[in-house]
């Protein structure tokens, strides 16, 4: 499919106070777009709003209040008076053993990222389908193949790959394009907050190439930019992970022998791994639900 021009489109971009979202809404920006940021960082998304290019508004929402996200909805319509594109990349992670993790963090990992995803689709898709337009669900490797220490993480990338498949189906007809990005490890305060344990960094490093690499952020976010552009169906960050859809139906099996060896290698030092949720991101989510609860 050729690309769609992004001048004068309206985009909606969640989790974008750094990171994916915030080059995102910069990249998007630079080629035209009115952007929408949505997040928990008020004062941070004030602040790339005030980056941007051209026309943009910013709104303090979680992404697991529905009441919260359909209220965004509305105003981003009436602020724009349309909306023709979001990216649900609101997201969250935590690390370490199952059988020791932190289940308010576990959960909340969930919560987030597969909750909050289905969250932001039910409060947009109305005027999506009004604009015939195109709804992008950022993904992962994690989707793609599971990894010892990961298990939310896993789960909920699985989660929302399957949810926006299935929606593609349902939607298609109503002219709603849906799209899944995967990023493999990817240069933002999510993957720096992980790599501040030892365990987990090591982990990372013994992956076999081309996954125990860190990319860098700006070329997966041009290639997202391109993906929304043609209204891509399945977007890259990376160019390798198209090649492992072919093969993702034997991961599971080498997974689970290489990561029994892995973790009885580490097994000495698992205690004490921080089971919280990780990165600023993370901080920010933590922050922001202590304040609710006062």
């Amino acid at each position: 499919m050729t690309g769609v021009s992004l001048e004068g489109q309206v985009a909606v971009v969640t989790g974008a106070a750094r990171g994916v979202g915030e080059l995102l809404a910069r990249k998007l920006s630079a080629r035209g777009a009115k952007v929408a940021l949505v997040g928990l960082e008020p004062d941070a998304l004030k602040q790339v709003a005030e980056r941007l290019h051209g026309d943009s508004a910013h709104w303090y929402a979680d992404v697991t209040d529905h009441e919260a996200m359909a209220r965004v909805a509305e105003e981003v319509k009436e602020r724009f008076g349309k909306v023709d594109i979001v990216v649900a990349n609101a997201g969250v992670a935590t690390g370490g053993p199952f059988v020791d993790s932190d289940p308010v963090a576990w959960r909340r990992v969930i919560e987030v990222n597969l909750i909050g995803s289905a969250v932001t689709a039910r409060a947009f898709l109305p005027v999506l389908m009004e604009s015939r337009g195109y709804l992008l669900q950022i993904a992962s490797l994690a989707a793609i193949t599971p990894a010892p220490m990961m298990t939310a993480y896993c789960a909920s990338k699985s989660g929302v790959e399957a949810y926006a498949h299935s929606l593609r189906g349902e939607v298609g007809y109503r002219g709603v394009r849906v799209g899944v990005a995967y990023l493999s490890w990817t240069d933002t305060d999510m993957v720096r907050g992980a790599d501040q344990d030892d365990v987990m960094r090591e982990l990372r490093q013994r992956l076999p190439w081309p996954s125990n690499k860190t990319y860098p952020l700006g070329p997966a976010v041009d290639r997202i930019v391109a993906g929304i552009e043609r209204r891509s169906s399945h977007v890259y960050g990376q160019w390798w992970l198209r090649g492992m859809q072919g093969v993702r139906g034997y991961l599971p099996a080498v997974v689970g022998t290489v990561g029994q060896r892995e973790m009885r290698r580490f097994a000495t030092r698992l205690e004490g791994i921080r089971t919280g949720l990780v990165g600023a991101g993370g901080a920010a989510d933590e922050e922001a639900r202590a304040t609710h609860r006062d």
